[in-house]
């Protein structure tokens, strides 16, 4: 009996323009948690879709229990035992989370009828023994990305798969959330599933893995068990230098109000309660204003609000002294908004368009873009070609690459780049370096800092505590829509601010 349960051996892939794997051997032992690391782009997601079959390498040979097997397409691999959980959750949204989780793979009665109620009580069977907590009747359109996320997780469990590939997954989880998603793992593999875990996060590594297997820019680094490693030789693994882990950056000087909200109310699409209620705060130039909480409080629909993306039902937006609350979302970007979204794919990128026409989507009615109308292809050339090098986007074909083929990370780069090069005096960034590496999120946070110091305003939305607390200079929690207290990073702590943000906690005259 072979040691490995899984062994990937020499896997080469490529794509138009990029080797994105270049002679890659990973082996996984059964019951272990194995790390692939890497940057964005470095081939993680690449590989490990090679194993679940949605690839067919170049060269290379996959073997399940020291035998050679045959990937050609999901159905194989989930007949071998692997199942997958994407980056990007592969969920039908006006489904129910029951019928997703059944999909392809339903229980039928002698006439073709679906057997429902028996997947319906497999499903919660397995949803109480792993604590995943979620709501076989909820629509997925209207559960959280964390809630989605677990719907995944059933999804494979569901299949009896003991292979579970984890692609990224707590890119979209709050701080608690992965603390969860830590524990069923370790769960899942001491029943004795393997698990293969891509991340960048280098303290989930540290927490939860056995093994790491480093890539880099394609090619294999090295495989260290855990605990012979640390964070800081991991990170020069996988950039190939020394990274800072800390962020620097002097007190703040802030200036007049940039951005004023006053008794913002947004309805909610899941419940009857407002998703945002009665909100009320100032952005002044030259400061972070960060507004932290766990997922599913309010800050998307306050963001949405903000920006134009829902209409909200109470409330004052004031930008620049320009009352622009119920301006379209252009108008809002005129009046001089600059906006990284949450949902990448839904409202950052047209994911069909390259990467120069993303990143000029907010300019090309410009001068510097267009004469009369018509579009001067050039000049468009030459800006994506500078924010492609200055941001470090990677991509197979420059910027005529298609969007959508690009790594997630560099998808977030794009954005990022777009949206701070318009130097507009408000920015608002939610999760601004969700699914990003410590190089990249190193350089997007001095980026942040840096737009600060001139004078910029900056509303920040983050989940990631470290986020939180390394890059704002105010913080607001927001909990059930409302805001429960205002900290200063300098004097607080993750304890504290983990009590307001589980609603455990209120400042002032609301805890009467």
């Amino acid at each position: 009996m072979s040691e490995y349960v899984i062994e990937m051996n020499h896997i080469r892939k490529e794509f138009p323009g990029i080797v994105a794997n270049d002679d890659i051997t990973l082996q996984l032992k059964k019951g272990e948690i194995h790390a692939l690391l890497g940057e964005n782009g470095a081939g993680k997601s690449t590989l490990m879709s090679v194993l679940f079959g949605l690839y067919q390498p170049e060269a290379g040979e996959i073997k399940k229990d020291g035998q050679v097997v045959k990937i050609d397409n999901p159905n194989d691999a989930t007949a071998l035992g692997i199942g997958m959980v994407h980056q990007h959750f592969k969920l039908i949204e006006v489904f129910t989370v029951l019928d997703n989780i059944i999909l392809g793979a339903e229980t039928t009665g002698p006439m073709g009828f679906l057997k429902k109620k028996e997947a319906r009580e497999k499903v919660i069977a397995l949803s109480e023994k792993y604590g995943l907590k979620v709501d076989v009747d909820a629509k997925v359109e209207d559960i959280t990305v964390g809630m989605q996320q677990r719907v995944e997780i059933l999804k494979m469990l569901y299949r009896d798969n003991d292979i579970l590939i984890f692609d990224e997954p707590t890119a979209v989880l709050t701080p608690q959330e992965i603390d969860e998603l830590m524990e069923i793992m370790r769960g899942f593999a001491r029943e004795g599933k393997s698990i293969l875990f891509i991340t960048h996060k280098l303290n989930e590594i540290m927490a939860v893995s056995d093994r790491v297997t480093v890539l880099r820019k394609g090619k294999y680094v090295g495989t260290v068990n855990t605990k012979d490693t640390n964070k800081q030789e991991l990170s020069n693994m996988m950039v190939g230098r020394p990274v800072q882990l800390e962020i620097h950056k002097k007190p703040a000087t802030p200036g007049d109000v940039v951005l004023k909200v006053e008794n913002l109310t947004v309805p909610s699409k899941i419940h009857k309660n407002n998703a945002v209620n009665n909100v009320s705060f100032e952005v002044h130039a030259g400061e972070i204003l960060c507004i932290a909480g766990i997922d599913g409080n309010g800050q998307t629909e306050l963001v949405y609000g903000i920006t134009g993306l829902e209409k909200a039902s109470g409330g004052k937006i004031t930008l620049l002294g320009e009352d622009i609350s119920n301006a379209s979302i252009r108008k809002r970007a005129l009046a001089g908004m600059s906006h990284i979204p949450e949902d990448r794919h839904k409202h950052g990128l047209i994911l069909g368009y390259t990467l120069e026409q993303n990143l000029v989507l907010q300019k090309y009615k410009e001068p510097q873009f267009q004469n009369h109308g018509f579009i001067k292809f050039d000049e468009v050339r030459d800006y994506a070609d500078k924010l492609i090098e200055d941001f470090d986007i990677r991509s197979g074909q420059g910027p005529i690459t298609i969007a959508r083929s690009m790594s997630g990370g560099n998808q977030q780069k794009a954005i990022i780049a777009r949206e701070l090069d318009r130097d507009e005096p408000l920015l608002v960034a939610v999760q601004p370096t969700r699914g990003l590496d410590v190089g990249a999120i190193e350089y997007i946070h001095s980026q942040i800092v840096e737009e600060r110091d001139q004078g910029q305003a900056i509303l920040l939305v983050s989940l990631e505590l470290e986020e939180v607390m390394g890059l704002s200079d105010r913080i607001l929690v927001m909990y059930e829509g409302e805001i429960v207290g205002e900290v200063d990073p300098k004097t607080t702590t993750p304890e504290e601010l983990g009590l307001y943000m589980s609603g455990a906690k209120r400042q002032g005259k609301e805890a009467e």
